[in-house]
């Protein structure tokens, strides 16, 4: 779910790298921890890790399907000690009921999205790469950004490029959609990056292509993804054992302010205690070698009574 492909980036740094490994890692081995949930297991960066770093089993989320046969590969080292589903972190309850886990010692959200599947024409995920309107994290469903893109009305276009892509540029974008597609279908992402690009000029403030909230816009419409993080984080605590942790990364404001909200509450409420007063932030040096990390926060909470 983050923002922005960052301007000017290489290739090679572009590719996927587990942001703020050493906090999560820290976090999480302190814990002595027996199971680990690791919902956004991608390519097994931060899982491979964990598993180095603790005696812990790990059972590993992702809705992605070839994210997940790689991370099988990636993890086999780890032999029983790993067990991966495809899934939506969102039914992270039937889950640990098929594999007959009652409670978890922790579990890790990473929400940032995948250079695995970032870097790949053909998911449609990148104004940078030509390649068909899709965007499914999971590409057995059915709606794709095409249908978005295509099908809405001009309202719900614009209230979703305001509301998910905070883009207050949102009505002219969206009538320009509608008045393109009259002629015919936006069919690829080059298409809609051109035509976005055309309405807002080739630079915005802040040096991020002028197309990159109306993507992270669609993509959150097609996957569903602030009504999924919703559901792990009403769900997800009550799933920790005592003294078990809740680790966040968001890279976003639409990501980490029900994050930081929720986290809020629990330590209000009793029966949680929050292990980041503020969040943490990746350093200096992590930033300027990964510059998918620049815009990450770390949140951790810790349940301190069953």
């Amino acid at each position: 779910m983050r923002l922005a492909e960052e301007k000017g980036q290489s290739a090679a740094s572009r590719q996927h790298v587990a942001v703020m490994l050493d906090e999560v890692v820290g976090l999480v081995r302190a814990l002595n921890p027996v199971t680990i949930v690791d919902v956004t297991v991608g390519l097994g960066g931060h899982a491979a890790a964990l598993l180095r770093a603790t005696d812990a089993h790990l059972l590993g989320l992702d809705r992605d399907a070839a994210a997940l046969a790689a991370a099988a590969a990636n993890l086999a080292e780890f032999g029983p000690r790993v067990t991966l589903r495809q899934a939506d972190f969102a039914g992270l309850d039937a889950v640990l009921e098929q594999c007959g886990i009652p409670c978890v010692s922790a579990i890790v959200a990473d929400l940032g999205m995948s250079s695995f599947a970032l870097n790949d024409a053909d998911r449609g995920f990148s104004f940078r790469l030509d390649g068909p309107l899709d965007m499914r994290m999971d590409r057995s469903q059915q709606l794709r950004a095409y249908d978005i893109v295509n099908e809405e009305t001009e309202s719900e276009l614009a209230r979703i490029i305001f509301e998910y892509g905070e883009d207050r540029a949102s009505r002219r974008i969206a009538r320009a959609i509608v008045e393109a597609r009259r002629r015919r279908p936006i069919e690829t992402t080059g298409e809609l990056s051109s035509l976005v690009e055309g309405v807002l000029g080739r630079n915005r403030r802040g040096g991020i292509h002028p197309a990159t909230r109306t993507f992270q816009a669609l993509r959150i419409a097609v996957n569903h993804e602030l009504e999924s993080l919703a559901t792990l984080l009403d769900r997800g605590p009550a799933h920790l054992q005592a003294g078990g942790r809740m680790i966040v990364l968001a890279y976003h404001s639409l990501e980490d302010r029900p994050v930081k909200q929720c986290f809020r509450d629990l330590a209000r409420g009793g029966g949680f205690a929050a292990v980041t007063r503020k969040a943490l932030r990746p350093s200096a040096a992590e930033a300027a070698a990964n510059p998918r990390a620049r815009s990450a926060r770390l949140r951790c909470i810790e349940r301190v009574t069953q």
